[in-house]
């Protein structure tokens, strides 16, 4: 009998290499994303991840955002190289074993569903949901993943196709991924980080940087089919891509002192970490 293993996604930087919110706020002309992004943050009044949906909600120039807005924003999105063929793989990785893949994130779900056209069925997208009112703008949220708010979202799915809390697999970006970050690693599942973003990299078992989706697939090979790099690298090879780069190294800043005395510089200590494999459409 096969392995089932749940494997959640977010979606902004984690599967494309732009902001939703960004995005959304080009087509509609607003030029300041950003800065109002910082203002919520600064003031802790929305989970972090869930700004651009208040802001839709109750930003008065956000406030025109229509449906059909947030459907082309997510045709305008830049989705990372190989998001379909990662997709693809995880039907077949591997026999014995079956991923089933999610994408849990606070963006509007219509932005994703949009982004992910023919590559993640629609039932398999968890994002932020709104009631729209007769004249087509949102009058509520009816749902936001975001933040805590993620962990029960997966708890759902994972009730549902009946998986063990450590068949869990999470990969993010940033932030807002740190509660259900904590809340996989506390059941042993496996957590993966796909940025240097502050405090994500210290809570993800393993982090991996790159501008493929492809390259997740590396630390679940490593993690849960307990392959060797020999068979990993044949793997990609199958797949018309080659790991052209796979660097293991990482240098940890450490200042040291005696305790009577001033600080020292810090003191760079070479150590072994999690590869940043490159990935390159095989010849």
């Amino acid at each position: 009998m096969a392995q089932q293993y749940l494997l959640a996604s977010d979606f902004d930087q984690t599967l494309s290499f732009n902001d939703s919110g960004v995005v959304l706020a080009e087509l509609i002309g607003i030029t300041n994303f950003h800065d109002r992004v910082k203002g919520l943050s600064q003031i802790n009044l929305v989970q972090q991840g869930a700004e651009l949906s208040y802001l839709i909600l109750h930003d008065p120039e956000f406030r025109r955002v229509r449906q059909a807005q947030l459907v082309e924003t997510g045709k305008r999105i830049r989705l990372k190289h190989n998001v379909q063929q990662f997709a693809k793989a995880l039907e077949n990785l591997a026999d014995g074993y079956n991923f089933s893949f999610y994408v849990i994130s606070a963006a509007p779900q219509e932005i994703i569903q949009s982004a992910l056209e023919g590559i993640v069925p629609p039932e398999n997208i968890f994002g932020t949901r709104f009631h729209y009112a007769e004249n087509g703008e949102v009058a509520a949220i009816i749902r936001a993943s975001a933040g805590w708010g993620k962990i029960t979202v997966l708890e759902e799915i994972r009730a549902t196709l009946g998986i063990s809390h450590d068949h869990i697999i999470y990969m993010g970006d940033g932030s807002s991924d740190l509660p259900v970050m904590m809340h996989v690693n506390s059941y042993d599942g496996l957590t993966i980080a796909v940025s240097e973003a502050e405090f994500i990299t210290r809570v993800a078992k393993r982090t991996v940087l790159s501008d493929n989706a492809m390259s997740v697939l590396v630390p679940v090979m490593e993690d849960v089919l307990r392959w060797d790099s020999a068979k990993i690298r044949r793997t990609f090879a199958s797949h018309g891509l080659m790991l052209r780069e796979w660097g293991k190294s990482r240098t940890d800043q450490l200042l040291i002192q005696e305790s009577a005395q001033e600080s020292a510089e810090p003191i760079p200590v070479e150590t072994q970490a999690v590869p940043p494999p490159a990935i390159a459409q095989g010849a």
